[in-house]
């Protein structure tokens, strides 16, 4: 069965959002294994939203902690002992994807980052990359980690507005394919994210070279 992991290179770049579109394109499931933030709306509740996808759909999450922090931060904060073991893949009839939370080395213990559990799962990594200033570097350092883990990459998702030669270098350097670019959408609706999502992507190519 389909199954990917989305991470990101920083946090609040726009992971979620990919993750709502990339869910509802598969017609699949969403799982966010550990949640930090409970007093605004929470990841599987906003991907819920956007996706339209049955509630069936969204996984619960296997930690859910109340502080709005690194997970290991948050877990101590209330009185959570994270146990990565527990952390398995969900058995699902459709598609998986699966979100991490902020980028590669966001501990979840004070021993273990989510790059360790994606490398004890060995599913395809998604990474999502920001378009701005800085890109470069963060991405090609994810990338680096994600490799260094033996960890298989499925490709690079960039949200914002294009910058070609951003986009060529990460590629060039980081001998990654590029999956598309997914454009800042303004109002964020689920009809216009679904149509900016098939717009921007081949959507047969997440079908044709999964593992």
């Amino acid at each position: 069965m389909m199954r990917f992991v989305v991470t990101g290179t920083d946090t609040g770049i726009g992971k979620t959002v990919f993750s709502a579109a990339l869910a509802a394109v598969l017609e699949g499931y969403y799982w966010k294994p550990v949640q930090s933030g409970l007093d605004e709306e929470t990841d599987s509740q906003f991907v819920s939203r956007l996706s339209r996808l049955p509630p069936s759909r969204i996984l619960p999450e296997a930690y859910r902690l109340r502080t709005p922090a690194s997970p290991h931060l948050a877990a101590r904060l209330d009185n959570v002992e994270i146990a990565t073991e527990t952390l398995t893949l969900p058995v699902t009839d459709a598609p998986l994807v699966i979100e991490g939370a902020g980028g590669l080395l966001v501990p979840l213990t004070e021993t273990e980052v989510f790059a360790d559990v994606f490398a004890r799962w060995q599913i395809p990594v998604i990474l999502c990359a920001r378009t701005g200033l800085g890109t470069i570097n963060h991405t090609l350092l994810s990338l680096e980690a994600l490799r260094n883990r033996s960890i298989p990459v499925f490709g690079v998702a960039f949200i914002g507005e294009e910058q070609a030669e951003t986009q060529w270098i990460i590629a060039a350097m980081g001998q990654v394919p590029v999956l598309g670019r997914l454009p800042r959408l303004d109002p964020l609706t689920p009809e216009n994210l679904l149509q900016a999502f098939r717009d921007h992507f081949p959507v047969s190519s997440f079908h044709e070279r999964t593992a």
